[in-house]
This record gives structure tokens, C-alpha cells and sequence, in this order.
């Protein structure tokens, strides 16, 4: 407990590497995500045939495995990456591709009656997308958004591959200097737990407040 203590800043740094990289994954997938759902469902055909392309090859492929060609790759095309821009960028598509499927399933649940009817009433195509659809779909995409962000947060541990000194490498490098593996293990799974905890009550707080308020 006392190793715990004492290297508990070291550790912290590797939190704060942990959630930036996290938030701005969450963020980047999710505007990926919006816009790649309404595409595939009311893009022109040939915009709805490439996102179906992404969509179903990102999901297809190990998330390792897109952090790798990132960061090993792109350098070979002569585009310099770091660590940090490789995983966050990988994290990124990933998130975008799942969230887009989300996003897919949720609107196209939304009785066309109500897209109807914004017709009928003049509006345009945005509005009827921000005022009517996006609004009644919410309560279905914030449950599994929830779930892909937490799995974004647990993926950012990927990172130490890539020599990122978020949690899990932070936590890797004080138990090769001190031999005390499980007690830090321990300390760095409770601290990713806090953060998915407060990730799914915050989700969850969000769905509820969507329903309420719809």
C-alpha cells in the first residue's frame, strides 16, 4: 500500500494522459459517428457505399491492429505521427465506425410518420434532422454510446504499445522499479474502474434526463 502511495503521482500523470486521449477520442468519434449514421441512411449512393465500406472494415479489423498500421505505417507514406496522435486518431475511427451503426439503428427507428409530418410543417432537411429525428432517437443511442465510450476508455490502454504514458504504462514503468505488481495492478484498475463509473452514471443521468425532457 505504501508503493501505492508514494508513485500515486506518477500515476495520476498517466490518468490525465488517460482521459485526455479519451475525451478527445469520445469527442472525434462521435461527430465521425453522427455524420457517418446520416449518411448511411440519407446520403446519395455513392457516399452511403463508401461509409458502408468504413463502417464494416473498421469493425472488421482488431483495434490493435488499426493503432499499429497508424503508427507504423503512415511514417512509410512519409506523415510523422506520435504515439499519442496514432492511438488517438485509431481510438477515433474506431469509435466513429461503431457510433455511426448507432447512430444508423436509432434513426432509422424513428416512425417515418414523424419525418412526414416535419415535411408537411416545411421544414427543411437539417431541421427536420436536429428538431424532429436526432431529438426522438437520442434515448436509443446515448445506452450503447455509453458502452463505446467506456470500451474507448479501456482501448486508450493500448496506448503503452506505443510508448503513450497514460495509466496502464505509467503503472508498467513504477512495477519495473519497484516490484510491487499487484498492489499497483490494483490501484490502476480502480482508477480505470472510478473513471468508467463515473463514464456510465454520467451516461445513464444523460438517457434519463433525454426521456424526461422528450
Amino acid at each position: 500500500m505504501d508503493s501505492v502511495i508514494e508513485e500515486l503521482p506518477l500515476l495520476l500523470q498517466g490518468v490525465v494522459v488517460t482521459l485526455q486521449i479519451s475525451v478527445l477520442v469520445i469527442l472525434a468519434g462521435s461527430i465521425i459517428g453522427m455524420f457517418g449514421g446520416l449518411g448511411l441512411l440519407y446520403g446519395p449512393l455513392w457516399l452511403r457505399t463508401l461509409l458502408r465500406a468504413y463502417v464494416d472494415f473498421i469493425r472488421g479489423l482488431p483495434l490493435l491492429v488499426t493503432i499499429f498500421i497508424i503508427f507504423y505505417i503512415t511514417p512509410a507514406l512519409g506523415i510523422e505521427v506520435s504515439g499519442f496522435a496514432a492511438v488517438t486518431v485509431a481510438l477515433s475511427i474506431f469509435a466513429g465506425a461503431h457510433i455511426s451503426e448507432i447512430v444508423r439503428g436509432s434513426v432509422s427507428a424513428v416512425s417515418r410518420g414523424q419525418n412526414d409530418a416535419a415535411k408537411a410543417l416545411g421544414l427543411t432537411f437539417w431541421p427536420r434532422i436536429w428538431s424532429v429525428i436526432l431529438p426522438q432517437a437520442l434515448p436509443a443511442i446515448i445506452p450503447p454510446w455509453t458502452n463505446t465510450a467506456i470500451e474507448m476508455v479501456k482501448g486508450s490502454s493500448l496506448a503503452y504499445l506505443v510508448s503513450v504514458s497514460e495509466l496502464l504504462f505509467q503503472t508498467y514503468k513504477v512495477v519495473g522499479r519497484t516490484g510491487a505488481a499487484m498492489t499497483l495492478y490494483i490501484a490502476a484498475a480502480l482508477l480505470y474502474f472510478a473513471i468508467n463509473f463515473a463514464l456510465s452514471r454520467g451516461g445513464l443521468w444523460l438517457e434519463r434526463r433525454i426521456r424526461y425532457t422528450t
